[in-house]
């Protein structure tokens, strides 16, 4: 995985919104996506591809349809590596000062 790619297709508010929109309607064309949102589809198809250059997205043809799929794993990838180690550490020590001041020293 490369996290840089990652991290710079999720520091874009308007790729969020479309992972977003994809992840409550997975499977969407250009068209679908960019309707109700103040873009232009050169500007969607621009945002579209640097999602897709950190594999956020997959895209699959059907006829002449372009369908965009949300990719889980690298979001999953970015959470094991970068998010859940800090998680853990912070409900460890919210367990140990709970058994503190529950008096509970086992």
């Amino acid at each position: 995985m490369d996290d840089d790619k990652v991290f710079k297709a999720l520091g874009d508010p308007t790729r969020r919104k479309l992972l977003d929109l994809l992840y409550e309607n997975n499977g969407q064309t250009l068209n679908q996506l960019i309707d109700g949102l103040a873009m232009t589809r050169q500007s969607a198809t621009q945002h579209l591809d640097i999602l897709q250059a950190a594999n956020l997205i997959t895209t699959v043809k059907r006829g002449r349809e372009k369908l965009h799929f949300i990719n889980p794993v690298p979001l999953h990838d970015v959470y094991e590596r970068w998010v859940r180690k800090f998680e853990l550490q912070r409900l460890t020590m919210l367990y140990e000062l709970k058994k503190e001041l529950e008096g509970d020293n086992e």
